[in-house]
């Protein structure tokens, strides 16, 4: 028989996409362009990549924060009281 496949989980894969941009703006920051000749080439505009690395940080947070409270807000509720 075959081994079953390991499904990653949202977490998991939301770790991995901010591991992967991470390492892209690494790549741009040292090598972002250069040219022969008269003909330049850009990889990759690095306002972008910090965008994802903003937007996939915010994702594996809120993944974080639900695998800890078990997938449940906590919230209070407060009654102020005249007594």
């Amino acid at each position: 028989m075959a081994k079953a496949k390991r499904i990653e989980t949202p977490l998991e894969t939301a770790r991995n996409h901010l591991n992967a941009w991470l390492n892209a703006e690494l790549e741009v920051t040292t090598h972002q362009s250069y040219s022969i000749g008269s003909r330049s080439l850009t990889k990759a505009n690095l306002a972008e990549i910090r965008q994802q690395i903003i937007f996939w940080s915010n994702a594996v947070a809120r993944l974080e924060n639900i695998k800890i409270r078990n997938g449940r807000n906590r919230v209070t509720r407060i009654v102020p009281r005249d007594l």
